[in-house]
């Protein structure tokens, strides 16, 4: 296994605990009895955070699977950069969590959806640098990529750090509608893929289904 599998491995581990531990915040509501459809739909909240954050870490998971696989070798910075997002993806259960526990609770549900989206504002921030030290010469990506094309996508891949800041103010609007657009960001990201360009001659050589 090379450098970058070795990090990628690494990383694949941290999005499956991660993706993993959400449900463990969906809990059996205690002492139900014949009440437990009722007592099951009280708990909406719970399933609209796994829901959102489910996607929303998965599609993480695809384009950091899919930038990591045009990459040869690495350097230190892009490993405190992967660190630094790993250590924010790990993290997203609680502000899921929180979530699930005061969606329904007036101004509380405010500062919750707040805290949701800042979040996301740190995971877009960070995945922008990762693609800005990338790109800033190429030297760390495979001989299949156009370092280039790559570099003008930069202001695409900065799309995140300008939708997310505007999630955190939403919040204070409605945040079961916050919660909503994050979902709906999460679709839109997973059908809207920026994918790594490359060269033409890499495209016609590339294997079918790779």
């Amino acid at each position: 296994m090379n450098e970058s599998g070795r990090v990628e491995a690494f990383s694949d581990g941290v999005f499956a605990i991660a993706i993993t531990l959400l449900v463990l915040e969906i809990k059996v509501p205690p002492h139900a009895g014949d009440h437990l459809w009722s007592a099951l739909g009280a708990m909406w909240p719970s399933y609209a955070a796994y829901g959102v954050t489910f996607l929303i870490i998965g599609i993480m998971w695809i384009n950091h699977h899919t930038i990591f696989q045009c990459i040869a070798r690495v350097d230190r910075t892009l490993l405190f950069l992967n660190l630094i997002l790993l250590m924010g993806v790990a993290a997203l259960p609680w502000p899921a969590a929180v979530v699930a526990e005061y969606l329904r609770e007036g101004d509380a549900a405010h500062i919750a959806l707040a805290v949701y989206g800042l979040f996301l504002v740190f995971h877009a921030v960070v995945f922008q640098a990762m693609w800005w030290h990338l790109t800033r010469s190429g030297h760390l990506f495979d001989e299949r990529v156009d370092v280039e094309a790559a570099r003008a996508t930069r202001a695409r891949f900065a799309l995140g750090t300008i939708v997310y800041p505007i999630t955190v103010g939403l919040a204070f609007v409605s945040a079961p509608l916050t919660l909503a657009v994050h979902g709906l960001l999460a679709v839109y990201y997973a059908f809207n893929q920026v994918p790594v360009p490359t060269k033409p001659e890499a495209v016609r050589t590339e294997p079918s289904g790779s």
